[in-house]
Order: structure tokens, then sequence, then C-alpha cells
């Protein structure tokens, strides 16, 4: 998969990035094709490899049947969650550097299930963090809507699970 500059895209456990630039780096006798990745309006800039990007993770913005889909998985009660917190924690990670946005709506749901019941340990409330950061970013993107109307689709589908969004921290 080859991506363009101006491409939004998503990096595995970042988020949403714009490929600013494609450039060619030498090593030794070899040469390497690298995408550099911005996220957001910050400072925060990611080279990738071409070689890599697959391995990485590297996808482009879901699409809106796939934005739905999380959605009604938001909306549609509650999911399972191991009382274990090194267990879940490590289950979690695998889950958001998967890159799958349906998977971080799995993160993103349990961890708030967590919260209703006790408080989140240091970790889970950055991990909950990110993972609303990752699913507002491309629900917007996907929708091609502002971040707050993002949040809101989430909130109303959360609402009918029983959940509430966190406000971004």
């Amino acid at each position: 998969m080859t991506f363009r500059i101006g491409d939004k895209v998503v990096y595995p456990n970042q988020g949403v990035g714009t490929i600013e630039n494609i450039s060619t780096r030498t090593f030794g006798t070899a040469f390497e094709k690298f995408y550099l990745l911005r996220f957001g309006d910050s400072s925060m800039t990611v080279l990738v490899p071409f070689s890599n990007a697959e391995n990485i993770g590297l996808r482009r913005v879901t699409r809106d049947r796939e934005i739905s889909r999380i959605l009604a998985y938001l909306s549609n009660g509650w999911c399972q969650v191991n009382p274990d917190w090194k267990v879940r924690y490590k289950e979690n990670c695998d889950k958001m550097q998967s890159g799958d946005p349906l998977q971080v709506a799995q993160v993103l749901k349990m961890l708030l299930q967590v919260h209703l019941e006790k408080p989140l340990s240091f970790r889970e409330k950055k991990m909950l963090d990110r993972a609303r950061h990752m699913l507002v970013a491309e629900v917007s993107i996907a929708r091609n809507v502002p971040e707050i109307t993002a949040a809101m689709l989430m909130q109303r589908a959360l609402v009918k699970a029983g959940l509430q969004l966190p406000a971004a921290l």
C-alpha cells in the first residue's frame, strides 16, 4: 500500500497523522524511502520506512461503513472485563497496537466499564485517553465532521450502553 503527500493515515497506538513528506535516505550503499508523518497540530513527527509500513500497521483512515460498525458496537451492551488488571492491561496494549479501530473501541468500552466500578490506574487512564483521542480523530476524518461532532456521535452511542465518553485529559 502506498500513500501520497497529504494523505491521512493511521499509525497504530498513535492515531491519525498526515503524510507530510516522502524522502529517501542513504545507508551505506542502500537507499530507503520514508514517509514523514505529522500528528494533529502537534510537532510530533514519525519517519516510517516504506519497507516496514505494512508491518507497523500503517493504514488509511477507515471508511464510513466501518465507523457505523464501531458506533453500533459502542452502543450495544457491555463487554467482558478481565478482573486481573495486569492481564487486562496487556490485552488492551495488544489491541491498541493492532491499529484496528474496532479493537481500539473495545479498549475504550472496557475501560469505561471498569471506571464505573473502581478508579482506573494511571496507565489505564492514559490508555483510555489515547483510545478516546484515536477514535474521535478517526471518526472525525472518516465522517468529515469536526472532532466535537465526532465525540458527540460516540457519546450518543455509549449512552445507549449506559456509559459516558470522558472529556479529553
